[in-house]
């Protein structure tokens, strides 16, 4: 069952969570400004209650989980989200993530191919208030073709190559984050679309995460 109280309690430990991200080097003030609103143990059984605001990430079924919160973060300075862009997003997972986001008023676009944790988000009464967040169920590696072009393209699992799909759907100055690569432990990428179509490619931290896998799960 989800925790539907959002306490005094946790709102500190919140406080104390967003102090820990940003001595790691977080520093884009809206990105923490997120983090301290969003509620992360409304995302988890109230089983994790006491731990939801320890930097880790924690299973949520079908070999998925939510995210570290600095992962979180990071990815999302990285992302330098504006207001009202439109941001794709590969792997909803719990939806922390997309939350985060349209806390910092991106227009989200979130894709999930495992059945049962987008029918979970469907039913999952606090997504009713971020009505910028569309979900969908469906193949990551294909994207939103119908509603591109993206001003941004998020991607929550690890990818062994640039998906060109992805790449095709990111408008000319728009920008991807990616954990790129096979194996255990993969390298933050940010890649920028060029005017001309180039790819502009900058290499950050190295992270580890679940595997970005073609089709859908039902």
């Amino acid at each position: 069952m989800r925790p539907v109280e959002d306490t005094y309690r946790h709102k500190g430990l919140r406080k104390k969570l967003v102090q820990g991200i940003q001595a790691k080097g977080i520093s884009d003030e809206r990105v923490l400004d997120a983090v301290l609103e969003v509620p992360r143990h409304f995302f988890l059984d109230s089983a994790f209650d006491e731990k939801a605001y320890e930097d880790k990430a924690f299973p949520i079924g079908e070999g998925q989980t939510i995210s570290q919160p600095y992962t979180v973060a990071y990815q999302s300075q990285l992302l330098e989200v504006k207001p009202f862009l439109k941001v794709l997003e590969i792997g909803t997972g719990s939806a922390y993530q997309a939350v985060v986001l349209a806390e910092m008023g991106a227009q989200v676009y979130t894709i999930e191919r495992q059945k049962k944790l987008f029918e979970s988000n469907k039913s999952f009464a606090f997504l009713k208030k971020y009505g910028s967040i569309k979900f969908f169920y469906g193949d990551g590696y294909e994207g939103l073709p119908t509603f591109a072009p993206f001003d941004r393209v998020i991607i929550t699992a690890a990818a062994p190559e640039i998906p060109q799909k992805l790449i095709e759907q990111l408008r000319p100055g728009g920008m991807m984050v990616i954990p790129l690569g096979a194996g255990d432990v993969q390298r933050m990428m940010r890649i920028t679309k060029l005017e001309n179509g180039a790819l502009k490619e900058e290499v950050f931290d190295h992270f580890s995460f679940v595997p970005m896998i073609e089709g859908r799960k039902g």
